[in-house]
């Protein structure tokens, strides 16, 4: 699977995402008629490190990271309880290889917020992972809601 084929997949699967893109990274958002000025974050598409972001290393040729918010207690099913924010640059406490291909971790910079990422994932891990793609994606449809309540 490439990114193409996986943004197809997503925006195909998924309606009312819209996809900005901005220093290197696809950023797809829940946001049914426009109703925000901006939606909610559903996913991310990154290509290129940034400068306070360089643990997976997607400088290597070829090599690209799709991230996503799980809800609080399936980041904990899967990984245990959020670690702490890590400083300006740096990446969260733990044992993940940040640079590893085709596996679901926490993502390195954002996991205390309860996010996730996949390097390079194959067809066969997104099908496996789907329904947490799809739990992000309730996530974000509820967060959209709350910011609508508020700003009417």
């Amino acid at each position: 699977m490439n990114q193409t084929q996986l943004t197809d997949l997503l925006l195909t699967s998924f309606p009312a995402v819209s996809i900005q893109s901005a220093y290197g990274e696809a950023t797809f958002y829940y946001n049914p008629h426009e109703r925000l000025k901006r939606g909610t974050y559903f996913c991310t598409i990154k290509e290129n490190d940034g400068p306070h972001d360089r643990a997976s290393a997607l400088s290597r040729p070829g090599v690209w990271r799709f991230n996503f918010g799980l809800p609080q207690n399936r980041y904990t099913e899967l990984f245990g309880p959020r670690p702490a924010r890590p400083s300006k640059g740096g990446v969260i406490e733990g044992t993940w290889i940040f640079t590893q291909e085709d596996c679901l971790m926490p993502h390195p910079v954002y996991g205390w917020m309860g996010w996730v990422c996949i390097l390079n994932p194959t067809q066969a891990t997104i099908n496996i992972i789907w329904p947490d793609i799809e739990r992000a994606h309730q996530k974000s449809l509820e967060a959209f809601e709350k910011r609508l309540a508020k700003e009417t």
